[in-house]
């Protein structure tokens, strides 16, 4: 099942950190670890990840530190967690290359999975981290006007 890792949740703080910031401000770790409680190593390792993925401007001494690369309406959730954890999903089978799967051949649920596994990605693809950011909190975790897995709109 897809779940969200430790590290793709502080890449999310940090992100969501750094865009609050004036454009082009640079933080240093320190700052993001104390105002979330990250450990400094961990989150100086998702950060490394995030410049190198192009989500992220290092800086280097004598003020080092971090800012955002591009403007957070241009970044999306999937881009963040493909960044981290590299390729996401909820299938292990869907590119047909799972020789560990014994019903493989004979799958006759593959196909839905796929369907569903392809809304979620398009959910997190579509996503802004701006949007992702500024969005209101929702009761009971469902997402108000969101589209079911059929793709029909379901609103609460």
């Amino acid at each position: 099942m897809l779940k969200l890792t430790k590290k793709v949740d502080y890449a999310l703080l940090a992100l969501s950190f750094l865009s609050q910031q004036e454009e082009g401000q640079v933080v240093n770790i320190r700052e993001v670890s104390e105002a979330y409680q990250i450990p400094t190593e961990i989150l100086a390792k998702v950060l490394q990840r995030l410049s190198k993925k192009g989500i992220l401007q290092s800086h280097h001494a004598p003020k080092g530190g971090y800012s955002l690369k591009k403007p957070a309406r241009n970044v999306s959730i999937l881009d963040v967690i493909n960044a981290i954890d590299g390729s996401v999903g909820i299938l292990s089978c869907s590119d047909g290359h799972d020789k560990t799967c014994q019903q493989i051949d004979n799958c006759d649920i593959r196909s839905p999975l796929e369907r569903i596994q392809g809304k979620i990605m398009w959910l997190l693809e579509d996503m802004s981290l701006e949007e992702f950011i500024h969005s209101e909190p929702t009761t009971g975790g469902v997402l108000h006007g969101s589209i079911n897995l059929l793709g029909q709109p379901r609103y609460h």
